[in-house]
This record gives C-alpha cells, structure tokens and sequence, in this order.
C-alpha cells in the first residue's frame, strides 16, 4: 500500500495576537484626515466599487437586511444569511435600493442554493455572490465556482475558505474575484476543534494575498478579529476587505433572540 509520511511545517506562523504594529513617522494631523474607503477592480467581473472594505459574515444572526441597511450607510457590504426566501428578497430590495451596491447573496454548493441564488438575482440586482464552505479544498467546490462564474459573468464572485497559496491560484483561475482566507478562526467555528484543519490566520493573510494579488484577484481576511487592532493588522498583513461576525453580533440590528439575565 501507499502510504506518505506526514510534513511537519516548523517555521514560525502568526495569529493576529503575536505581532504589533510599529509606528512611524506620519504628516497627517488628525485621524480625521484619514480616508477608510477604498476602490477595487475585480478581475472577472471587470465591477469597479467604493466604499469601506470591511463586511458582515453571512451567519444567521449577522448578515441580515437590518445590518445591511446600517452597514451601507457607511459604505460597508454584508453578506446575507442564506435562510431568506426570495420573495422576502424581493420585498427587501424594493424598499431599500440605495443598499444593494453592498450586499452579497450567500450560496452553499447545493444544486438547491445555486437555484435559489439565480432565482434571487432574476429579481435583485446586486453585484457580490458569496459562495462560502467551510473548508474550500474540494474538487466540488471549484467546480461549482467554475459553474457559478459561467452562470453569472458580470457577478463578482467571492469564494472560500482557504489558506494557502495554491488553493488561492485554482479558485482565481477558476472564476472567483475575491477569496476569503480563514479556517478556524471565527469566535464561534469548531473546525479547528473538531477536525484539526487550520492556519494561524495572519501568515494565512500573508501567504494568501500575494498569491491572489499575482493574478490580479483580492482576498478577505475572515475570522479571527477580537478587536479594531486586528483588522489593523489584517489589513497590514495584506488584506483587501476584512470579514468579521462575532463582532457584528448582539446587535439590534443582528436579529437572534434577547436574553436578560438578572
């Protein structure tokens, strides 16, 4: 039988936690003076957009119509849960059409989910399709963003996760524009507990956006965020957008159920 002796990797890997960033001298006055907007081309799409390139995980009690209505007010996108059905879609975007520059329709790689995201799009005009694994190492999974990028040519594609840089490379040359970088990170994900699969996130950042800047794609940095400082360090690491849900969640906006506790 065939059997491959396992590889252990024994350079230093970093978490946003081992690493701080070093000052240096500025001109600028104030905060005040500094600009968080940014405007990206995306490659397959040839979509040029503006705004703040932080988002809104699409978990249940994240990537909901409130917050993206409270997100899009600061030019921020949200990835919606997948559990609305299109009529409420539909409903939702003719109340609220100035915010559809900033929302992404979430899909799974179910023949059922890539329906109901054709359906969605047949009604609402928004320019993000998220599809989203928890684990984006199979074979399946690139084949449906191949199907995705044939189904919606002018849609720009996110699509994740992984965490390294040959992974990055299929998915872009498959037909995806952004790639979310992150296994096991998220405040609330038990990959890392329950299968082993991760990758200190900041090195995946590193290693994952200069393979996607090569080929002319972009990536999010999602997951692992505890603190403004940390989208800081993302963002230094090589991040185009930064993805969080813990810190979006418990909101008023966020949906979920309210507790009090005495």
């Amino acid at each position: 039988c065939n059997f491959n002796m396992p590889r252990i990797e024994d350079d230093v890997k970093l978490d946003f936690k081992d690493v701080l960033i070093r000052p240096k001298r500025s001109t600028l006055k104030s905060r005040s003076q500094v600009s968080l907007e940014r405007t990206f081309t995306f490659k397959h799409s040839n979509y040029t957009w503006t705004g703040v390139p932080i988002m809104a995980a699409n978990m249940d009690t994240v990537g909901t119509f409130q917050i993206a209505e409270a997100f899009a007010s600061f030019k921020m996108i949200t990835c919606m849960h997948k559990h609305y059905t299109v009529e409420e879609w539909d409903a939702w975007a003719k109340a609220h059409p100035e915010v559809l520059p900033f929302v992404a329709v979430s899909s799974g790689t179910s023949e059922e989910d890539f329906k109901k995201v054709a359906d969605i799009l047949a009604k609402v005009d928004v320019p993000f399709i998220c599809l989203d694994v928890a684990n984006g190492y199979s074979e399946h999974f690139v084949s449906q963003v191949r199907k995705t990028r044939e189904a919606h040519p002018t849609k720009t594609i996110i699509a994740g996760n992984v965490v390294t840089g040959e992974m990055v490379e299929e998915l872009v040359l498959s037909g995806a524009d952004i790639i979310k970088i992150g296994i096991g990170p998220g405040s609330v994900c038990t990959t890392r507990k329950q299968t082993g699969v991760g990758y200190p996130q900041l090195s995946a950042i590193l290693e994952c956006a200069d393979a996607a800047h090569g080929l002319g794609g972009h990536v999010i940095s999602d997951g692992g965020c505890t603190c403004p400082g940390d989208f800081s360090k993302a963002f230094g690491g090589g991040a185009d957008f930064v993805m969080a849900g813990g810190m979006f969640a418990s909101h008023a906006e966020s949906g979920g159920d309210l507790v009090e506790i005495e």
